[in-house]
């Protein structure tokens, strides 16, 4: 008796979709409760079916079918009464009434296929055949579509998966696979669990933020400076920028549910069967504990989502402190995973050790010692940029030191440039180095007083050639009249914003008939400035 007054409200409460203010036509329909125990209930006629259901058919083109099933098009009336089946399914599997329609409405090819199946074994007169005739009964009375269609989706035994995978953004063809993958999986619990785990993800990985362009940057480094051999994580997390990029938009995507939420789970199925209180939220409380803001924890993972798998004790803590233990401090640690979550994957690590020994080999380390600064110039490098530890020695990091070598600088120079920049180490050298070295003898330096620049200036080699080289180099020479050789003793003048402090003071220095030296004029804040070349005011030339 209890079963069936459970039945009834359900029935009552989730599939009787009434038109307000309408009076309903009833006919019986033939449906089973969890019980396995079979009702006859009076549902409205489909003319009376959730308005929501119906205004929306068809969505989207339907999917290809065979010749024969080409004779009519779907109506209507036909995809609505198909999708109240669908919605009578999820809620049959446990899904809310709101969450069964949203899933029915966004999940056309899914919907399409039921139709087609259930036509196919009409033509051919299956429904009698073994597989169906103990699961359907069909009453004279009733209209068999939509409870053929019920029928159908229960009868695939994906429960009810496929539907909600499509409504989430996958293809059907996805879908399906990635269904297979879950059910096969002793992980997997159930429909009502998968929504709420989708759910938690898509928070996890898409909060609100505008930070499309910080993160797209820093994927593109990744994808650039890795020229060590890589494992499988990595490999993985590669091939899913690379699906992201392909895309019109390319990187800046990354960040975006609409566009990367499907590659994102085609890519690492495993997230869908994390335990969420377990070890999702663990993770969540981790990043917390070393300093990650809430709006920032997005980005750690979608630059490297397999952290997502490693367990907090077992690989994260170790592969932190093998970090620590070399100088970088603890409060640096969340601010550096922001930008290269990858540095704890095991293939950085193993190659993290071989350049400790590298820098060891070349004295860099050694030296720097010598100067008292032995307790952070590794923090500090890998700090600063952590893409040298995921460098090949032999065709990188050597190579970028024979290059500076190259070009005159002096041996015991190194440790100091890599103190200054260590990003030289992740410059090209044919397309960025090079061709920097030679824009400025170029224009009239000599090799020696390039080489001379770097050691005393290493940012320089950081430099764009058209967006600060050219432009401050053409207005050293033409407007301030100046020859190229005073950038020799002051290299730093290409730290300067050209609009916002080199030709304002310059401007200043000119109207009063002054001369003075590059490091004088750019050297001084604006206080200094003023009071020795402004009469105690700064002056800003009119535009």
């Amino acid at each position: 008796m209890r079963c069936i007054q459970m039945f009834s409200h359900c029935l009552l409460s989730n599939l009787s979709f009434a038109v307000p203010n309408s009076k309903p036509q009833l006919f019986p329909i033939r449906f089973s409760c969890h019980c396995n125990t079979f009702f006859y209930c009076n549902l409205i006629r489909p003319e009376q079916v959730c308005h929501k259901l119906r205004s929306y058919a068809p969505l989207v083109p339907l999917a290809a079918r065979s010749s024969s099933s080409k004779r009519t098009e779907d109506t209507e009336e036909v995809i609505a009464e198909a999708r109240e089946a669908v919605s009578y399914y999820l809620q049959e599997l446990g899904v809310s009434h709101k969450e069964s329609i949203e899933v029915a409405l966004n999940s056309p090819n899914y919907v399409s296929m039921l139709i087609d199946s259930v036509r196919e074994l009409d033509e051919f007169s299956l429904w009698n055949s073994t597989d169906f005739e103990k699961a359907y009964d069909p009453v004279p009375a009733i209209p068999p579509f939509k409870s053929k269609v019920y029928l159908m989706a229960k009868q695939k035994g994906d429960k009810g998966m496929l539907p909600f995978l499509e409504s989430i953004g996958l293809t059907l063809s996805s879908a399906t696979h990635l269904a297979r993958y879950l059910s096969s999986n002793s992980l997997f619990q159930t429909l009502p669990t998968l929504i709420n785990k989708v759910k938690y993800v898509k928070k996890i990985f898409f909060a609100n933020s505008d930070d499309g362009g910080h993160i797209a940057r820093n994927a593109r480094q990744m994808m650039m400076h890795l020229s060590i051999s890589i494992d499988e994580d990595v490999q993985q997390t590669l091939s899913f920028f690379q699906k992201i990029q392909a895309r019109r938009g390319g990187l800046h995507l990354l960040g975006s549910q609409d566009a990367s939420f499907r590659h994102l789970i085609e890519s690492f199925p495993r997230l869908l069967l994390l335990p969420k209180e377990s070890h999702m939220k663990r993770l969540m409380v981790f990043l917390d504990d070393i300093g990650v803001v809430e709006g920032c924890k997005r980005q750690i993972l979608l630059l490297f989502p397999p952290i997502i798998f490693y367990d907090i004790e077992k690989d994260v803590r170790p592969r932190l402190q093998a970090i620590l233990k070399d100088g970088l401090e603890a409060k640096d640690f969340g601010q550096m995973l922001l930008k290269y979550p990858w540095i704890l994957s095991r293939s950085i690590l193993q190659n993290y050790e071989n350049i400790l020994i590298f820098f060891d080999d070349e004295k860099i380390v050694c030296f720097l010692r010598d100067l008292g600064l032995d307790d952070d110039i590794i923090g500090r490098i890998l700090g600063r940029c952590p893409e040298i530890f995921a460098s090949s020695i032999g065709r990188t990091l050597k190579r970028k030191l024979n290059f500076l070598m190259g070009i005159g600088v002096s041996r015991s120079h190194l440790p100091r440039i890599i103190r200054k920049y260590p990003e030289f180490f992740v410059c090209d050298i044919h397309r960025a180095l090079r061709p920097r070295m030679m824009y400025l003898m170029h224009v009239g330096l000599s090799k020696r007083e390039v080489a001379l620049m770097v050691c005393r200036f290493s940012p320089l080699l950081g430099y764009s050639i058209d967006e600060v080289l050219k432009p401050k180099v053409e207005f050293l020479m033409n407007s301030m009249g100046k020859p190229i050789s005073d950038v020799v003793e002051y290299p730093r003048y290409f730290s300067y914003s050209l609009e916002k402090k080199i030709k304002p003071r310059y401007w200043v220095l000119n109207g009063r008939n002054m001369e003075c030296s590059l490091k004088s004029m750019l050297g001084k804040n604006d206080e200094e400035f003023a009071a020795e070349f402004g009469k105690g005011k700064m002056l800003v030339p009119p535009l």
